[in-house]
């Protein structure tokens, strides 16, 4: 009977643990709507860097991918919730396919979707109780994966080997640093200032229980 009770008990906190609350679709829309802002900046900022990158080595242009990845990793970092990556991404995407890019809106979205799936699916391997920077980068590598594959499927059909090693290495080691490394001092930042005190990603960085 303890046992059975025990055992209710834990799989009852850990539903409770994944359950999104008011306050986590508020912050996690805030932190979405916030990245897309800053995708937009990027979709102008970025080819600069890109007509310098890309005659050096074909491909090298994938090292410019990471500032489109962050929302999703972010997100996941300070809701710490199924679902958190996807949604921040897609949403920041949303923001920056409304107000209008270069590659329009149907498809900008769908390469949401994909980042932020190859965010959650790492998460996700870790049952959503490992937040550490290690799983960081590699939910930031995720990302830049799926989104590496999904832009040589619809943008650079027919690239040679070479052009595919390059930018999926780049891409990758992109998606590593500035969505996962930089994210996750990110949200240990705003966790040390107090303001996310609220959700656990805070109150662990502050020394709280």
């Amino acid at each position: 009977m303890h046992t059975s009770t025990s055992v209710s008990d834990a799989a009852s906190g850990t539903v409770h643990r994944l359950r999104w609350r008011i306050v986590d679709i508020v912050v996690a829309s805030v932190i979405g709507v916030a990245s897309g802002l800053i995708f937009l900046a990027w979709n102008i900022g970025y080819l600069g860097p890109k007509a310098l990158l890309e005659p050096l080595l074909p491909g090298l242009q994938g090292l410019l991918d990471g500032p489109w990845l962050f929302a999703g990793v972010l997100g996941a970092l300070i809701i710490r919730k199924p679902g958190a990556a996807i949604y921040t991404e897609v949403l920041a995407a949303v923001v920056s396919a409304l107000v209008g890019n270069q590659w329009g809106g149907f498809l900008t979205i769908e390469a949401g979707i994909v980042q932020g799936l190859g965010a959650e699916i790492v998460f996700l391997i870790f049952f959503y109780k490992k937040w550490s920077l290690p799983v960081a980068v590699l939910a930031g590598a995720g990302a830049a994966l799926a989104g590496g594959i999904n832009n040589m499927i619809l943008w650079y059909v027919g690239a040679d080997a070479a052009f595919t090693t390059v930018y999926l290495i780049s891409t990758v080691l992109s998606g590593a640093v500035i969505a996962g490394g930089l994210s996750w001092l990110l949200a240990r930042g705003l966790a040390k200032t107090g303001a996310l005190d609220r959700f656990a990603s805070g109150r662990e960085a502050r020394g709280r229980v």
